[in-house]
């Protein structure tokens, strides 16, 4: 499995809007975090609006409208994040009814209990990150430098 861009400029985004909430900027704007994070502000614009369609984050228009969490950091994790920008996590493809991988009948196919393991595994494991635990880490390596 290989993370596109998507999901690495999304979760970093997300970590530059959590840390500047925290600081108490009331509404953080794209340009701010494209230049913060050395990103394109109209590919930031692509990533936002699924995260908005997820409910992870909200915005406020005008002179001082952004983007603000729609949720405590503590209550969004990283698997959340990167399932709105870049769909299922899992290893492989399986059809719903799990009865065909592109390999054939799934109920031959002797891999499948691994690819879900690794699938179980890599959910648990996204799920278990909430976006406060990046925000303080990306706040206390700040504060070292």
């Amino acid at each position: 499995m290989k993370m596109s861009t998507k999901g690495r400029y999304g979760l970093r985004a997300m970590v530059d809007i959590a840390v500047n909430c925290a600081r108490g900027d009331s509404c953080v704007s794209l340009k701010s975090v494209a230049n913060r994070q050395n990103l394109s502000e109209s590919y930031l614009e692509q990533l936002i609006s699924p995260l908005k369609k997820a409910g992870i984050v909200k915005s406020t228009r005008g002179a001082q409208g952004g983007y603000v969490l729609a949720k405590a950091a503590s209550d969004i994790t990283v698997g959340e994040i990167l399932r709105a920008l870049e769909g299922p996590l899992d290893i492989v493809e399986c059809d719903k009814d799990k009865t065909s991988c592109g390999e054939g009948s799934c109920k031959n196919c002797v891999t499948k209990n691994v690819w879900e393991k690794l699938s179980e595994s890599v959910n648990e494991t996204a799920d278990a990150i909430t976006l406060e635990m990046l925000a303080n880490q990306s706040l206390s390596v700040e504060n070292q430098q």
